[in-house]
């Protein structure tokens, strides 16, 4: 099931996803920095987390797959915002610094692809933070929110999804310990759940995040060596076959 575009901008104008947003923004922030000279780019719905770029980057981008739909984005300025195939993304090779993947993963049918064309668009050592629900967690089981719907992941899913699309995991983090609930003790208990969760690495997060770079060089594959062909049986060399005509068959007579 695919999220929409109402449903997502639904949900971040709610005080739990601002509780999220907030999070998630600063798994981002930290890894990234302030993006001075960079390019950024947003693939799913990421809108929410790299706005914070948009001063220091040289772009900022957000591509919203074409079956969630697309919003303006940002208000008041030139529009940064495409819709798109995610798995046909409208750039050239190696020219983009840093992308972001959210609320996208999740929700594709072909993650490999998508994943092989973010690799794709990525300068040599690029990097690309791929957050998704975390198959473990309480988040991926409600589906009051974004992160309750499509294909949750763990850790490992991840990682062998990472070696088949050649992307080196450089950092992994998990955010959302609290409950996905809207009340207001548990959004006033979010920064308590948030640090002491992520203190002791608590299993259980909302979410999986992941920082991964780009291989500039694909694994050869080791090719099975072909089996040889059974040589073909000698055949005997055939006799002449010898045809008499009426004439000569009736001498014989």
């Amino acid at each position: 099931m695919h999220l929409d575009i109402v449903d997502l901008r639904t949900f971040y104008g709610s005080a739990l996803g601002q509780s999220a947003r907030r999070y998630l923004s600063q798994f981002v922030a930290r890894r990234w920095g302030n993006c001075a000279g960079l390019s950024v780019m947003g693939v799913g719905y990421a809108t929410p987390f790299i706005g914070q770029f948009r001063e220091a980057a040289v772009r900022v981008m957000a591509f919203m797959p074409a079956e969630q739909g697309v919003v303006n984005w940002p208000t008041g300025a030139p529009t940064a915002a495409a819709l798109v195939e995610a798995t046909m993304l409208p750039l050239p090779d190696s020219c983009i610094d840093r992308v972001l993947v959210v609320h996208a993963l999740e929700v594709s049918e072909t993650p490999r692809e998508l994943l092989a064309e973010v690799w794709r668009i990525l300068t040599p050592g690029g990097s690309m933070i791929l957050i998704a629900p975390n198959r473990g967690g309480l988040w991926s089981r409600v589906d009051t929110t974004p992160f309750g719907h499509g294909q949750p992941y763990s850790r490992g899913q991840l990682r062998d999804l990472m070696r088949a699309t050649w992307f080196s995991p450089t950092h992994w983090g998990e955010a959302l310990y609290g409950p996905p609930f809207a009340r207001r003790l548990f959004l006033r208990l979010a920064p308590a759940f948030e640090a002491f969760g992520a203190r002791f690495s608590l299993p259980g997060a909302g979410v999986l995040a992941v920082e991964a770079t780009k291989q500039l060089y694909r694994p050869v594959l080791q090719r099975r060596a072909a089996p040889r062909a059974l040589p073909l049986p000698e055949l005997a060399p055939a006799r002449p076959v010898i045809q008499r005509d009426s004439h000569t068959r009736g001498e014989a007579t």
